[in-house]
């Protein structure tokens, strides 16, 4: 079993049943790395007051229907945990929050024609789900997960919002292959040809590729002049050109590993040397992460693209009137 948990200073008997919790909400699709090792502590944590498990799987109830504050007070009990009691509501907007949308845990507090005082209100377990984590590290377990996964969409697939789009494949004149030298910019470079450029280019074709130690790597030198396309020259090219034909959108992409995004002062600069271009223009900014992204947010200009290549399904667009059009 993978341990989740590698800081705490809790025993080792605490440690081992807050690792076996969080092996059985990864196992049902929860999303763990939305947390902090601590956030993923505290949520194993409550997730076993509301079982009312401390050692043995198959103590697990689903008839609780704990408190906030019963919860924090089993959890200091039996968890070594020292949490206060003005902490209640840690529980219920983080601790507990991933567990109830995914419909593990219930909360019937939401049932708003509840009485304060219904001795029912509170948390506890989805039956389905006690009848699950009963069955954990045992013989039957692998068989009753996979049919409990079957009828039960998994958070962190819906957390990603991943979307069926129709992939369009994206040519080089006369299928031409093409070796990119090794590092991550190129890496990006081949994600954005791969990737992105079959989800969102529009059946286009790729007119340009610079490669990190040859700058003109990929150049259909016809295709851009018969666009008005400026003069060549590395500096001041985007890390990849493509032409929808379709739309008559010039796709100009910055793949941002050293370099910088589509800024307001990039995209000017573009925009005046392409100011007799035939094509529409549509400047985006690719990133291979989201951590990536966020260190360049403020820097990129309004009205462009980004795309981030661990979530390819998904485009964000910095404002305007229109979607993937030029402006």
């Amino acid at each position: 079993m993978k341990k989740y948990i590698t800081k705490s200073t809790k025993s080792k008997q605490v440690q081992k049943i807050i690792n076996e919790a969080l092996d059985i909400l990864e196992s049902v699709g929860i999303p763990l790395n939305t947390k902090t090792e601590r956030g993923l502590e505290r949520m194993a944590v409550c997730f076993l007051a509301v079982a009312s498990v401390t050692k043995d799987w198959t103590k697990a109830s689903h008839k609780s229907h704990l408190k906030t504050r019963e919860i924090i007070t089993i959890v200091n009990k039996n968890f070594e945990e020292n949490i206060s009691s003005g902490s209640y509501d840690d529980i219920r907007r983080k601790d507990l929050k991933l567990l109830v949308i995914a419909d593990l845990v219930l909360n019937s507090g939401d049932n708003l024609s509840a009485a304060t005082n219904d001795p029912t209100r509170g948390y506890a377990l989805h039956p389905e789900f006690k009848n699950l984590i009963i069955h954990y590290g045992k013989a039957a377990w692998s068989k009753k997960l996979k049919s409990f996964n079957k009828t039960k969409p998994s958070l962190a697939e819906l957390l990603a919002r991943k979307r069926n789009i129709e992939q369009i494949p994206v040519t080089l004149p006369g299928g031409k292959p093409l070796q990119l030298s090794l590092g991550e910019h190129n890496i990006l470079q081949k994600e954005i040809i791969e990737q992105f450029l079959p989800r969102f280019g529009s059946d286009c074709k790729v007119l340009y590729i610079g490669d990190t130690s040859n700058k003109m790597l990929h150049i259909d030198e016809p295709a851009l002049k018969e666009l008005q396309f400026f003069k060549l020259s590395h500096d001041q090219l985007p890390d990849i050109i493509a032409f929808s034909k379709k739309n008559n959108w010039l796709y100009l992409i910055e793949a941002v590993h050293s370099s910088g995004p589509m800024s307001e002062i990039r995209v000017h600069e573009l925009k005046n040397f392409l100011k007799d271009c035939k094509a529409e223009l549509i400047f985006v900014t690719a990133f291979l992460t989201r951590a990536e992204f966020r260190k360049c947010t403020m820097d990129i200009a309004w009205e462009t693209e980004v795309w981030i290549a661990d979530n390819p399904d998904h485009l964000i667009h910095f404002n305007g009137h229109k979607f993937l059009g030029a402006y």
